[in-house]
């Protein structure tokens, strides 16, 4: 099977991984890694740019949290995200700026679809 784009192109590498089929010449050329701890139960992790990436993040477990509405406790759905990157490509700021835009795009997942 044969994919095109981003999308396909995480599909099949996804795929991969979870056949077991996964080797480091798969994974040449990417600008960021997506790495996850969170089916260990890691809440948070501060993950090491693979050599060649610009970023890497790292996503850590979905856990239960509490907001506050006035005086009524509220449930809440937690889920910490650690971005590193290279600041000799990538300054802080838009660094910064692509962190808190995933963040409000996974708090609102269905905003994704319109």
């Amino acid at each position: 099977m044969r994919c095109t784009g981003i999308a396909g192109r995480a599909r099949t590498l996804a795929e991969a991984a979870r056949a077991g089929r996964i080797f480091p010449a798969l994974l040449e050329g990417a600008t960021l890694t997506v790495t996850s701890l969170g089916g260990y139960g890691v809440d948070f992790f501060t993950p090491v740019i693979n050599p060649g990436n610009v970023a890497i993040l790292g996503v850590g477990r979905l856990r239960d949290g509490v907001e506050w509405a006035d005086d009524r406790p509220l449930r809440t759905r937690v889920l910490t995200l650690s971005l590193t990157f290279d600041h000799r490509a990538v300054d802080g700021a838009p660094a910064a700026e692509f962190l808190r835009t995933l963040g409000e795009l996974l708090s609102k997942p269905l905003r994704l679809l319109v």
